[in-house]
C-alpha cells in the first residue's frame, strides 16, 4: 500500500481509529494488535484510551494468524467472548458490530460463533465464545483462523445484515480506490 493500512483514511478517520471507536461501543477492552509500523501507528490510536489495550505481535511476518493469537493471548480471563476483525476491513458498520454482539447474547446453548452474513456470504467481525481462544492459540504457524471457525460450523449462528462492509477488505491501492469511490456514491 505504500503506507500502513491502519493509518489510511475512510470518512475522515483512520482505519484503526474508526474500528476502535466502533468496537469501544460494545467491547471492553478493545485489544489492538500492532506489528509492522507499531511505533508509527500506536501514538495515533485515538478514542476511549482507557478501553484500548495495545499488544505488540512479536512475529508480524507470520501474518494475520499471529496477530490474532497475540490478541487472544491478552484476552482477559473473565471475558465471555471475543470479536476479531482485520484492520483492512474498515467499512463494517457500527450497527453490524452491535447486532453480532446482541445475537451472541441471545444465542442458543451450544452456539460457539456468531458470524455476520451479507447476501449469503459470511464475513467479519467474527464473535466466538471465550473457550475457543485456546484452539486459536494452539494453531501452528501454517494454519489459518478459518481452520477453527470451519471446525465449528455446526455451532455457528449466522446473522443476516445489510452491510457489504463485512466482505470488503482493502488489500491494495485499487481496492482502496474502489472503497473510497463506493463511499461517495
Amino acid at each position: 500500500m505504500g503506507s500502513p493500512k491502519a493509518l489510511l483514511e475512510y470518512r475522515g478517520e483512520t482505519f484503526i481509529g474508526r474500528l476502535v471507536r466502533i468496537f469501544s461501543q460494545v467491547c471492553d477492552p478493545v485489544i489492538v494488535v500492532l506489528g509492522f509500523h507499531a511505533g508509527e501507528i500506536g501514538p495515533r490510536i485515538s478514542g476511549a484510551r482507557s478501553r484500548v489495550q495495545v499488544v505488540i505481535n512479536p512475529e508480524p511476518e507470520r501474518g494475520q494468524l499471529s496477530s490474532l493469537q497475540s490478541g487472544l493471548a491478552a484476552l482477559p480471563a473473565d471475558a465471555e467472548a471475543f470479536l476479531f476483525l482485520p484492520v483492512d476491513c474498515p467499512t463494517v458498520q457500527a450497527s453490524t458490530v452491535t447486532e453480532v454482539i446482541e445475537q451472541f447474547h441471545r444465542r442458543e446453548p451450544g452456539t460457539q460463533f456468531v458470524v455476520p452474513r451479507y447476501q449469503g456470504k459470511h464475513g467479519h467481525p467474527v464473535c466466538g465464545v471465550r473457550s475457543l481462544a485456546g484452539e486459536f492459540l494452539a494453531l501452528p504457524a501454517s494454519a489459518q483462523a478459518r481452520d477453527v471457525v470451519h471446525a465449528h460450523v455446526p455451532g455457528t449462528m449466522y446473522v443476516d445484515v445489510d452491510d457489504p462492509g463485512i466482505l470488503r477488505d482493502v488489500d491494495d491501492p485499487e481496492a482502496y480506490r474502489q472503497m473510497l469511490e463506493a463511499s461517495r456514491g
